[in-house]
């Protein structure tokens, strides 16, 4: 694997914690990846994270489409996001990081971190935006950014749309697992670990399809029920760190302990919370029959080569979890409008198409779906350098 293009460790100057920052590599000088805040983030952390980018982008190219992918990138800051000192010290980062951003790093929200956080502290950072390194690619800015605008502005349910599409593309995901196997959707069995933007969305879809979500796991523990969860009750009572106030939950509804959604008797397994979260150690509790990655990097490489002797299919992260990156460029360079249904339907058509091709990749190929996902980015990555450079 080839060295990233640039990587930088800074220090802030009033806490001393750390940031990173790794650009795996370029496309039209732009790269994209999103901005992680939590304790213990790693520059190798981000380094993976960025080279995850480079993937997702390469596997939704289209070249048919408006949307150019990108080079990956990612940004990661090792501080707890509820430490009282954390939206200071992301400030600074996006200060000490704001030539980059300028010049050739799109940015977002990531674990840890919300859009609005990221745009807030953006504008105290003198950022025009977040994204706004990729606007010289754009034919018509003025048009785009108010498309982009738009969409961020639309709310489905009383949540944004920008929250919602993420959790569209995992539910999607889940679903074409399930049709490839001939597996129903009523009475297949979920459980999630964790419930913020990314695992919130995916519950709701998942619910909404008919799936039974069966427990949900936040910082304060596991919450199961293998009847069912009320999956809105839940979500009107989380706070903005997506822990769930217990006063609503049924006399019905259990409190586990925190590692017990491993082994929670399930279908499918989300992780969606944090990353290196399933180990070789902790794997062998495992009883469903998918892992769907809905975070970055939540199955450490030797727990996924156990669960695949296991029969486990793991589905990886940079095809699970891409949609909501997706979304933003196909938003911003016009290949839909800001609209609702225009973004759950390219999402789902989408999506479906990608997941479908690579567990057909991965059945030719005898191999796992991670290893066809990269087998699939690599075929496209030498026509995206030949077209883009």
């Amino acid at each position: 694997m080839a060295a990233p293009l640039l990587s930088l460790t800074w220090t802030d100057p009033v806490t001393g914690r750390r940031g990173f920052l790794v650009v795996d590599r370029l496309v039209r000088g732009v790269s994209s990846g999103g901005l992680r805040m939590r304790p213990g983030c790693t520059l190798d952390e981000v380094a993976e994270l960025a080279r995850g980018m480079t993937l997702k982008e390469a596997l939704h190219y289209n070249p048919d489409g408006r949307y150019v992918p990108l080079g990956g990138a990612k940004g990661g800051i090792d501080c707890d996001p509820r430490d009282p000192e954390a939206y200071g010290v992301l400030v600074r980062y996006l200060e000490a990081t704001r030539p980059y951003i300028e010049s050739f790093w799109t940015t977002g929200e990531d674990l840890g971190l919300t859009q609005d956080t990221v745009d807030r502290a953006a504008e105290e950072a003198g950022l025009v935006s977040s994204v706004q390194a990729v606007y010289r690619l754009l034919d018509d800015e003025e048009s785009a950014r108010r498309r982009l605008r738009d969409a961020f502005d639309i709310e489905v349910d009383g949540i944004g749309l920008d929250e919602l599409v993420g959790g569209c593309g995992v539910a999607e995901s889940v679903l074409t697992a399930l049709d490839r196997a001939d597996v129903p959707y009523a009475g297949t069995r979920v459980c999630l670990q964790g419930l913020g933007t990314m695992g919130g969305a995916t519950a709701r879809f998942l619910d909404r399809a008919g799936l039974k979500i069966v427990a949900v796991a936040d910082i304060k523990g596991t919450i199961a029920n293998p009847d069912g969860l009320p999956v809105e009750s839940l979500l009107s009572a989380r706070d903005a760190h997506g822990t769930v106030d217990r006063s609503v939950l049924r006399a019905e509804d259990r409190e586990l302990p925190g590692d017990a959604w491993l082994s929670v008797d399930a279908d499918v397994l989300v992780p969606a919370a944090v990353s290196y979260a399933i180990d070789p150690d902790n794997q062998a509790g495992i009883t469903a029959r998918w892992i769907v990655e809905a975070a970055n990097m939540p199955v450490v490489a030797a727990a996924e080569e156990l669960l695949t002797r296991r029969g486990v299919t793991v589905l990886p992260d940079v095809v699970v979890n891409s949609a909501t990156n997706a979304w933003w460029w196909w938003t911003l360079f016009g290949d839909i409008e800001a609209d609702a249904d225009q973004a759950f339907s390219h999402v789902r058509r989408s999506m479906r198409a990608l997941v479908s091709g690579v567990l057909e990749r991965a059945q030719s190929d005898g191999t796992t779906p991670r290893a066809a996902a990269h087998a699939l980015a690599a075929d496209r990555l030498p026509t995206i350098a030949r077209r883009y450079g």
